[in-house]
């Protein structure tokens, strides 16, 4: 039986557990959210021994050389040595410049790091709350243009950083984890495409950031956002959207809510093989747009998609 060591505790485990699961059985309550090697908020640091990792490929190697692993992704099957990451040591700092609610549930927080971050749009980064509760968020801001950085909290459910979030003034201090892209961004080669961006909730926070980038980078073909909130009261960027779209002619936008879902989307019809479709939002509201979209003709190929999980 493998044994597992955090700091100066050590157990006996089963062969095969999953990393994050025992860490946190045994109370050391580890960060996630996605569970799928995607949000990166579940780091450790293995100093002693392998596990076995299901996914090699999701961190660079230099991070696999200095012992970094999402403990979600690997199995124990060997005695193994780990350390938390530790946001004071590992993080990098971050002011609150920014608290304003852009609507009954979505809550808009601005940051500033100590360092410079280079992204891009359509990236996330990991917050951690000074009480040590972390969440990736997807960047809302515009990279290289605004001197903050952006997110859009969804707030309506009750969740561990949103409830820490509901707490802070401006001045306070937060960590920031990881910088990690995820499936959406925007390609300079697609200028002339047809270019759909289709979200649901705070899942419009990457795809505002992208849109924007498109728009800096003069994108050429027809702009089309569809973006699905609960209510009319938390289409949260309707001024901004709408202000964009009458400044740029090829932009269409359409704010939707679930009784007026069905009807947009059986209407949706890819007019050419060209276009490139960006989702993000709920596994559910994701599914629903992907599949609209494949029977409107759109190749799989061309929709890039990231899923926002419930877990807070």
């Amino acid at each position: 039986m493998p044994e597992l060591r955090v700091g100066e505790q050590q157990w006996t485990v089963a062969p095969g557990s999953n990393l994050l699961d025992v860490l946190n059985d045994a109370g050391f309550s580890v960060p996630y959210s996605c569970r799928a090697g995607s949000c990166h908020a579940c780091l450790v640091r293995c100093l002693h021994g392998k596990p076995l990792d299901a996914r090699p490929d999701a961190l660079s190697e230099q991070q696999r050389q200095l012992g970094w692993r999402l403990s979600c992704q690997c199995q124990v099957e060997e005695d193994l040595q780990v350390a938390l990451f530790d946001p004071q040591q590992d993080g990098i700092g971050a002011t609150v410049l920014g608290l304003d609610w852009l609507s009954p549930a979505v809550l808009r927080l601005r940051l500033h790091a100590e360092r410079r971050l280079r992204y891009q749009a359509g990236q996330h980064l990991v917050l951690w709350s000074n009480s040590g509760v972390a969440r990736p968020y997807s960047l809302a801001s515009l990279p290289d243009e605004e001197p903050f950085l952006e997110f859009h909290l969804d707030c309506r459910q009750a969740g561990a950083f949103c409830d820490a979030a509901r707490q802070l003034q401006l001045g306070d201090a937060l960590r920031l984890g990881e910088l990690r892209g995820g499936a959406l961004h925007y390609d300079a080669d697609w200028q002339e495409r047809p270019l759909w961006l289709l979200a649901a909730g705070t899942g419009l926070a990457p795809l505002w950031g992208i849109l924007r980038e498109a728009l800096r980078q003069e994108h050429q073909g027809p702009i089309r956002v569809l973006h699905l909130a609960h209510d009319s009261q938390e289409h949260y960027l309707a001024s901004e959207l709408t202000a964009l779209a009458e400044r740029h002619p090829h932009l269409q936008v359409e704010l939707l809510t679930p009784q007026a879902l069905p009807q947009a989307l059986a209407a949706l019809r890819v007019q050419s093989r060209q276009t490139i479709a960006l989702a993000c939002g709920s596994p559910a509201s994701v599914e629903q747009f992907s599949r609209r979209l494949f029977l409107a003709g759109l190749p799989r190929n061309q929709l890039f998609a990231d899923i926002f999980t419930g877990h807070a």
